[in-house]
C-alpha cells in the first residue's frame, strides 16, 4: 500500500497547496510538450508549399520594383466552322470542341446567355443569344464565343511563360480541385502555426502584456493597410 511522500526537513506529507501546484506543472509541461510537437509537425508539412508561395508572392510583388520578366502571353485566334449538324447547345458545343481540338482539360466554365434588347443609340436592338466554353490550365487556355445564328466559333489560345505559370499556380488558375484543397491545407496550417505559436509564447513567458500590445499592433497595421488599398 502507498502512502504519501515524507517532507525531509519536517517529516510531514506535502500540504494540499503544494501537491495543486507540482501537478499545475506536470500539466503544464505535458502541454508545452504536445505543443511544440504539434507546431513541429504542423510547420514540417507547411513547409514545401509554404516555400513556393512565399517565392511566388515575393516575385509578383516586386516584379516591378526588381524588373523581373512579368506575365508573357502568345495569343492566337482562329475561326472553326460549325459541324453539320451544328451543336444544340453551349455544353453540346464545348464537348465538339474538346473533342476536334484533343484537349486534354475538361470544360471549366460553359456559359449561355439568352438573347435580350441592347440599346443602341435612339434605337432598341436584340443582341443574339451567346455561348461560352473555356479550357483553362496553368501554361495555357482557350476561349471559344459563339453568337448564336453564326457559322463559326471563334476561339481563343493563350499560352503563358514559365513566370505565368507560377502566376497561376499561385492564384489557383486552372488547378484542379486536388490543388485547391492542397493549398487548404496549407491554409489551415497556417492559422493552426498561428494558434500554436501564440499558446507557446503564452506558456513560456511571463510577459504577456508584451505579446498582447505586439498582437494589436500587428492587427492595427494589418487593417490599416487594408484600408489604405481600399481608398
Amino acid at each position: 500500500m502507498s502512502t504519501a511522500p515524507m517532507s525531509r526537513e519536517s517529516g510531514r506529507s506535502p500540504s494540499p497547496r503544494a501537491l495543486e501546484q507540482v501537478d499545475s506543472r506536470s500539466r503544464r509541461a505535458t502541454v508545452l510538450k504536445w505543443l511544440r510537437k504539434t507546431h513541429g509537425w504542423i510547420g514540417l508539412w507547411g513547409a514545401a508549399l509554404g516555400l513556393l508561395f512565399g517565392t511566388s508572392g515575393i516575385l509578383l510583388n516586386h516584379r516591378d520594383l526588381l524588373k523581373i520578366p512579368a506575365v508573357q502571353k502568345q495569343e492566337s485566334t482562329v475561326q472553326l466552322p460549325l459541324p453539320s449538324p451544328a451543336p444544340a447547345d453551349a455544353e453540346a458545343m464545348a464537348a465538339w470542341l474538346q473533342q476536334s481540338l484533343a484537349l486534354t482539360r475538361e470544360p471549366g466554365k460553359v456559359k449561355a446567355e439568352k438573347a435580350r434588347p441592347v440599346a443602341w443609340g435612339d434605337k432598341s436592338l436584340t443582341q443574339p443569344a451567346r455561348w461560352s466554353a473555356s479550357f483553362t490550365g496553368p501554361a495555357s487556355s482557350v476561349q471559344a464565343e459563339y453568337w448564336v445564328g453564326n457559322s463559326f466559333v471563334t476561339v481563343k489560345r493563350s499560352e503563358t511563360n514559365a513566370f505565368g505559370v507560377l502566376s497561376n499556380m499561385h492564384k489557383g488558375t486552372g488547378m484542379g480541385i486536388g490543388w485547391i484543397l492542397l493549398v487548404d491545407t496549407l491554409a489551415g496550417s497556417i492559422i493552426l502555426l498561428s494558434i500554436t505559436g501564440v499558446l507557446l509564447w503564452a506558456l513560456m513567458t511571463k510577459r504577456r502584456m508584451v505579446g498582447t500590445a505586439i498582437g494589436m499592433g500587428s492587427l492595427a497595421l494589418l487593417f490599416g493597410i487594408a484600408a489604405q488599398s481600399m481608398w
